[in-house]
């Protein structure tokens, strides 16, 4: 069992013939020494591993620093990168509602004209039919008219107008 200080403090010599008993007093320090020598190995060996450990740490405080770092830049980045996009969605939007815009200008604009054109053909036919149906009666009336009546009733021989027309030939 190693020695403690106070085992080191409470050592009594025994006296020999010429003070202390040098064989006990040797025997003493070479405990002291070997404890001592064990102490300074494991102190070492600690200090050792302490320093180890410190390095450790220090690279993983690098490596935790590093991944802040890249932490901080990627949300940056992420940011510049949404900002830029909400960029682009806005301009994209802008130039959809104005695309719309225009297609919605242009379709009034078209209906507009089809609709003065429905309204021209309406007015076009409206004069064809009135002229039309002028025709049809002035056609009726032409009909109706008492000449056909009066021609059915007009006789006429064909043999007179055979010999008549032998009398203007042979003259």
């Amino acid at each position: 069992m190693p020695l403690t200080p106070l085992d080191i403090h409470n050592k009594e010599f025994s006296k020999g013939f010429r003070g202390y008993d040098e064989d006990e007093v040797n025997e003493f320090l070479d405990q002291v020494i070997k404890d001592y020598e064990i102490l300074i190995r494991e102190k070492k060996e600690l200090e050792e591993r302490l320093n180890d450990q410190n390095e450790r740490i220090g690279h993983f405080t690098t490596i935790e620093e590093t991944l802040n770092k890249s932490i901080i830049v990627a949300q940056e980045a992420a940011e510049e990168v949404r900002r830029n996009a909400q960029k682009e969605a806005k301009l994209i939007i802008k130039e959809a509602e104005k695309n719309a815009d225009r297609i919605v200008n242009e379709s009034l604009s078209k209906a507009r004209k089809i609709a003065l054109e429905i309204e021209e053909l309406k007015k076009q036919s409206k004069v064809f039919r009135t002229r039309f149906k002028m025709l049809i009666e002035a056609q009726l009336d032409l009909l109706n008219n008492d000449d056909w009546d009066h021609l059915l009733e007009y006789k006429l021989d064909a043999t007179e107008l055979k010999s008549a027309q032998e009398e203007d030939s042979l003259a």
